[in-house]
C-alpha cells in the first residue's frame, strides 16, 4: 500500500456562515497502490497561502513520502517532520504536513476496512452534543438572540458566539461569486452588508447581547464566547467583561487575549471562574505542550488541518488528557476536516462537544453525499472506512481554483 502521488486542489467558495464571503482551502488527494485513495485538507484560508501550500506539496513533500506505506502513518509523519525541520515549525509547511497526514490516515483506514475511530482504539463517546459555531453579525441584539434561539430550536445543544466577525459580502461585485452564492444562501436574509453588529466593539453591548442570548436560548443551552482575531481586548477589559458574562453561565471564553500575552492570561485565569480556551494560533505538538505547561488554559482548540494533522491532534489530546484539560476540535471548513475532527473527538476522553456550521453550505452539504450533521442534537462519527466521506468530483470541479 505504497504512496504513488499526492495532488493538491485549491477550492474557492462562498461561505454562508461567514456572511457570504469567499473562502479558500486546499484538499489533497493521495493515490496509493491498488487504486487506494485518501483525502486530506490544509486550511490555508487565503488564495496566496493556499497556492504556497499546494507548491510545498507538489514541489517537494509528495516526493518525500513517495513509496512509503499508508499503513504506517507515524513513519510518514516523522519523515515529514525531519524534512521540514528547518522551515516547518508552524505556518504553511505545518499545514502541508497536516493535510498529507490526514490523507495517509484516510487511506490507512480504507486499507484496513475500518473507520478511523476504530483505528484509534474505539469510541470513548458514542456521540457528542452538537454546537452551532456561528459568526455574530445581526443588526440588533434582539435579532442576534433570535438567531441563536433558532439554532437551538433546530436541535443544537448550544452555540459558540463568534465576536468581531466580518460582515462584508462580495455579492454584486463578482458575477462568478453571485452564481455560486445565491443558491447556497437563498433561505437566509440579511447578507451583503458591512458591520451589521456592534458585538465585539463595546463591552457593555457585548454583555447585553450575551444576556439576551441566554434568555432566548434557555437555561440548558451550552454557550461559549469566541473573542477571536477580530477583537482586541487587554487583560483589564477581559477580566471585567468575563466577570459580567459569568451571570449567564458561559461554558468558556475562547481566545480572550493574544496567546503570547502570558502575563495577561495569568491575571485573567486568577480573576475569573469561567474556563479559558485557546490554541487556534498554535501549530505544533511542541507548541501545545508549552501552552499546557503554563497551566493557564482549560480548553485547547486544535485543528487537524493546520496543527500537524491527525497524528499531531492525537499527541496533543494525550497531553491534554494527562493534564486534565479539555480539547475542542476546530472543524470550520470542509467535510473532510469535519470528519477527521469527529473521529478524533469521539476517540478522545478530553473532548466534550462537537462544533458544526449551522447554515447549509457548499463545503459541508455539496462536497460530500453524506454531510457531517447532527441527529436530535447529537453527532455520531461515520461508520465507513477511513474518514468516511468522499469528495464529489462535480463539486470539486465547480469550485476548483486553477494553480
Amino acid at each position: 500500500m505504497r504512496i504513488q502521488g499526492i495532488t493538491p486542489i485549491v477550492l474557492r467558495y462562498p461561505e454562508p456562515n461567514d456572511h457570504g464571503n469567499i473562502r479558500h482551502t486546499v484538499l489533497l488527494r493521495l493515490e496509493a497502490e491498488g487504486g487506494l485513495t485518501g483525502w486530506g485538507e490544509c486550511i490555508a484560508m487565503w488564495p496566496e497561502a493556499c497556492r504556497a501550500v499546494a507548491t510545498l506539496v507538489q514541489g517537494g513533500l509528495a516526493d518525500v513520502v513517495a513509496g512509503m506505506d499508508v499503513r504506517e502513518p507515524e513513519a510518514v509523519w516523522q519523515a515529514l517532520k525531519r524534512h521540514t525541520w528547518w522551515y516547518g515549525e508552524g505556518g504553511l509547511a505545518t499545514m502541508a504536513l497536516a493535510g498529507i497526514d490526514m490523507a495517509v490516515w484516510d487511506a490507512c483506514g480504507k486499507a484496513a476496512g475500518l473507520p478511523l475511530w476504530r483505528l484509534f482504539g474505539g469510541r470513548v463517546h458514542e456521540s457528542l452534543p452538537a454546537i452551532a459555531s456561528m459568526h455574530v453579525n445581526r443588526a440588533t441584539i434582539e435579532e442576534g438572540a433570535a438567531e441563536v434561539a433558532g439554532h437551538i430550536a433546530r436541535g443544537f445543544k448550544g452555540a459558540k458566539l463568534g465576536f468581531g466577525k466580518r460582515g462584508l459580502s462580495r455579492v454584486g461585485h463578482d458575477p462568478d461569486h453571485d452564481i455560486g452564492y445565491v443558491p447556497a444562501v437563498r433561505q437566509v436574509a440579511g447578507f451583503g452588508k458591512r458591520g451589521l453588529s456592534r458585538v465585539g466593539r463595546d463591552p457593555d453591548h457585548d454583555v447585553d447581547y450575551v444576556r439576551a442570548v441566554r434568555q432566548a436560548a434557555g437555561p440548558t443551552a451550552r454557550l461559549m464566547v469566541d473573542i477571536g482575531n477580530g477583537v482586541r481586548w487587554d487583560a483589564a477589559t477581559a477580566i471585567a467583561t468575563i466577570r459580567r458574562f459569568e451571570a449567564f453561565d458561559i461554558d468558556w471564553v475562547e481566545e480572550p487575549l493574544h496567546p503570547d500575552d502570558l502575563d495577561g492570561l495569568a491575571r485573567l485565569r486568577a480573576a475569573v471562574a469561567t474556563r479559558i480556551a485557546t490554541g487556534e494560533r498554535e501549530w505544533t505538538v511542541a507548541g501545545y505542550a508549552r501552552l499546557i505547561r503554563t497551566g493557564l488554559v482549560d480548553v485547547l482548540g486544535i485543528d487537524p488541518a493546520r496543527a500537524e494533522g491527525i497524528t499531531g491532534f492525537r499527541k496533543v489530546a494525550a497531553l491534554a488528557e494527562a493534564a486534565r484539560i479539555a480539547v475542542n476540535a476546530h472543524a470550520w471548513s470542509t467535510a473532510v476536516t469535519s470528519a477527521a475532527s469527529l473521529h478524533l473527538s469521539v476517540a478522545s476522553p478530553a473532548a466534550r462537544l462537537f462544533e458544526l456550521k449551522p447554515l447549509e453550505n457548499p463545503m459541508q452539504h455539496e462536497l460530500v453525499d453524506t454531510p457531517i450533521w447532527h441527529q436530535d442534537g447529537l453527532v455520531r462519527p461515520p461508520e465507513a472506512p477511513g474518514l468516511g466521506v468522499e469528495p464529489r468530483p462535480a463539486c470539486i470541479d465547480k469550485y476548483r481554483l486553477p494553480l
